[in-house]
């Protein structure tokens, strides 16, 4: 069974979306600041979490990247009313796995929820393992650093979710739409090359030989 732990400082919507979630077969917990939210996640297990941006002590951003900077892989799900793209990118950069506007739609949550928590299964490789080693390239899940030929090359939240999500599936062709969904976790025009923009930021930072492009196909990472 799945737990879920809410961040959010409005009794109101958490209580809404607690109720909803538990009618689903979930089991929820609720912080109401950002300190509790952090210990939270630090000290229990949890498979996802919902992050309202505008907690009391600290703000939501503050916590992703306080979890993110500890090396706490679960999804994140950022909540919030605040719907400026400026605040959108700052999240998503941050190294959250998706991110919905209030007011919203519950059955639209917990399809992301199910999405987050499918996605987050596929792509487990074992409790044991905290990195992934393909020839030169080394990719240590916990400190979110990679290293080529033992030197360490600076990655952004995203470009090392994207490094990740391939890496977890060495030789097999993922399409643009597939990596849209696993690491951007939300929809895209279908005509954007947001994902091609990106591999192109991986191959500066870590070298043209491990990322293939498959010509109307998508891309692999080379074993």
């Amino acid at each position: 069974m799945n737990r879920i732990l809410i961040a959010e400082d409005e009794p109101r919507i958490a209580t809404f979306v607690e109720k909803g979630l538990r009618s689903q077969g979930f089991t929820t917990a609720i912080a109401t600041d950002a300190v509790e939210a952090i210990e939270m996640v630090l000290g229990d297990s949890f498979d996802l979490m919902l992050l309202d941006l505008g907690l009391p002590v600290k703000d939501g951003l503050t916590v992703l990247e306080e979890l993110r900077g500890q090396g706490v892989t679960l999804p994140i799900i950022i909540l919030t009313a605040r719907d400026d793209i400026q605040d959108k990118v700052a999240g998503l950069e941050g190294g959250a796995d998706d991110y919905m506007t209030k007011p919203f739609r519950f059955e639209e949550l917990l399809a992301r929820v199910r999405l987050r928590l499918r996605n987050d299964r596929a792509t487990t490789i074992g409790e044991k393992d905290t990195s992934i080693q393909i020839g030169p390239v080394t990719i240590d899940l916990l400190t979110r650093r990679v290293c080529v030929d033992r030197q360490e090359v600076e990655l952004s939240a995203r470009e090392f979710n994207l490094l990740e999500t391939l890496a977890r599936h060495p030789g097999q062709v993922m399409s643009r739409e597939q990596l849209l969904d696993r690491v951007w976790g939300y929809s895209y025009d279908p005509g954007s090359n947001i994902v091609d923009v990106y591999v192109g930021y991986l191959r500066k930072k870590l070298g043209s030989d491990f990322i293939e492009t498959v010509r109307g196909m998508g891309y692999r990472f080379q074993t």
